[in-house]
């Protein structure tokens, strides 16, 4: 099914261009994710028949309440965890692959959620869980941006009717990167704490969102969705290529030894080229210096009775370009199965 707008492609150029041309202009040259060799053992493929999810509900909600309700979920071969911030999806389950996706592949994982807020009290308000590969403490460090991380994805798309009826962002596909930068800090005991600021490590988050464009919403003649980039200098998201058709398509994003990161997006499960760019950036006015791992967002209403859009993922898999100590590899290849 097609998702349709007489938006003309020139009006996107123009955006894309807008929120990139001067950072590229002074940027290394970006590398299309996938470049290099493939670190084996911490992303995943779910073709384990016995692929399993152990959920330690209820979920964790740092982000709204302070409440982190542990033991965390985490996944039974070690490669995923809850997301102590905000949580894990309500529905964590590997499924048969979708037609046309990955040659060979028979299982992938679908995600959805009903209560992205507060379990079982919902608000009204858009929220989203989190699902995170176990990438840093598999691999025992952060990736140093030296080494040129990358890491790619398939998503699969259901039909537009199959959509939660709600404006705004659906799925996220992201990455945890650190830089030294002016922090808050606590000082002092009891009613003389105060907080200050000083150089420290300082984690972010930049990716890729879903954002869906209701015709039910604002009297629209049409369905629209687009990737949403996070972000640009300033902070903030804009808009990124339109999606034309739902089914699978593949998400990317690298990061080269000047700390940008840079966005890939197509439709279909080919690797990514060159010819799949969309932009680069400093997200917030950061320059990357250390990779910790990635992750998925499922994004909902929160409103008790609608569940968010099922999304289905399948083959994430993080490279490096130039690797500053042994690791487990192969070159990268297309579409290889593990």
């Amino acid at each position: 099914m097609r998702i349709s707008n007489p938006r003309i492609a020139s009006a996107i150029a123009v955006l894309l261009l807008s929120g990139s041309a001067l950072q590229s202009a002074h940027a290394q040259r970006a590398v299309v994710p996938g470049t290099g060799s493939e670190i084996v053992g911490i992303a995943d493929d779910f073709e384990d028949p016995n692929w399993s999810y152990i959920p330690n509900d209820p979920k964790s909600t740092e982000d709204i309440d302070e409440n982190q309700r542990s033991p965390m979920g985490r996944s039974t071969n070690g490669r995923w965890y809850e997301g102590i911030k905000r949580g894990h999806p309500d529905i964590v389950q590997r499924v048969p692959t979708p037609a046309g996706g990955v040659p060979g592949s028979e299982g992938a994982l679908l995600m959805r959620s009903r209560f992205t807020g507060i379990p079982g009290n919902p608000s009204g308000k858009m929220h989203q869980d989190d699902f995170v590969a176990n990438v840093q403490y598999r691999l025992k460090r952060r990736i140093d941006v030296a080494e040129v991380p990358s890491v790619t994805t398939r998503v699969f798309l259901p039909p537009v009717a199959d959509w939660e009826n709600r404006s705004g962002p659906h799925f996220g596909f992201r990455l945890a990167l650190e830089t030294t930068a002016m922090v808050d800090k606590e000082v002092g005991i009891g009613i003389f704490k105060r907080t200050t600021q000083e150089m420290g490590n300082e984690v972010y988050w930049p990716g890729m969102f879903i954002e869906f464009e209701s015709k039910g919403d604002d009297h629209r003649a049409n369905d629209y969705a687009y990737l949403r980039i996070r972000s640009n200098r300033r902070g903030g998201d804009f808009r990124g290529p339109q999606i034309t058709t739902t089914g699978w398509w593949t998400l990317g994003m690298s990061v080269t030894p000047d700390g940008m990161v840079h966005y890939y997006a197509s439709e279909g499960v080919d690797d990514l080229t060159e010819d799949d760019y969309i932009t680069s950036q400093f997200p917030y006015d950061y320059r990357a210096e250390r990779f910790r791992t990635f992750f998925y967002n499922i994004c909902s209403a929160d409103d008790g009775h609608r569940w968010s859009t099922s999304f289905i993922v399948d083959d994430p898999k993080v490279y490096v370009l130039r690797p500053k100590q042994q690791m487990a590899s192969r070159n990268s290849t297309s579409s290889s199965r593990r």
